[in-house]
């Protein structure tokens, strides 16, 4: 069974930075694609950023220039390096495969940006 456990996540001034971390229980080789995805309250769960295994990435135009997706696959690890976060980027952040599986959902971490 696939497990992903994300971390990283806190309160942070908006402005601030944050890396989030994705640590996965098997190969990441084993996805074509991954991706970052956020939930922020009384909103449907939105794509952020993705990478393929060739690492060709996409972001949402929210993030553009902000965010930089990332992975470790030495690690089995994906990132998500958060610049100049502000107070519309305060979510519950998930990673899962791109596209997402539904039995792939982890508990997510919890970034809250304080204007």
């Amino acid at each position: 069974q696939v497990q992903l456990v994300e971390s990283g996540g806190g309160l942070v001034q908006a402005g601030g930075s944050l890396r989030l971390s994705c640590a996965a229980s098997v190969t990441i080789f084993s996805f074509n694609a991954m991706g970052w995805y956020r939930q922020a309250p009384g909103k449907q769960r939105e794509l952020v950023a993705t990478i393929t295994d060739s690492s060709w990435t996409n972001y949402a135009d929210s993030v553009k220039g902000r965010f930089t997706i990332s992975r470790d696959s030495a690690k089995n690890t994906l990132y998500l390096q958060m610049n100049s976060l502000q107070p519309e980027d305060t979510a519950v952040y998930y990673c899962n495969g791109w596209p997402p599986r539904d039995d792939y959902w982890g508990q997510g971490t919890q970034v809250t940006v304080s204007s």
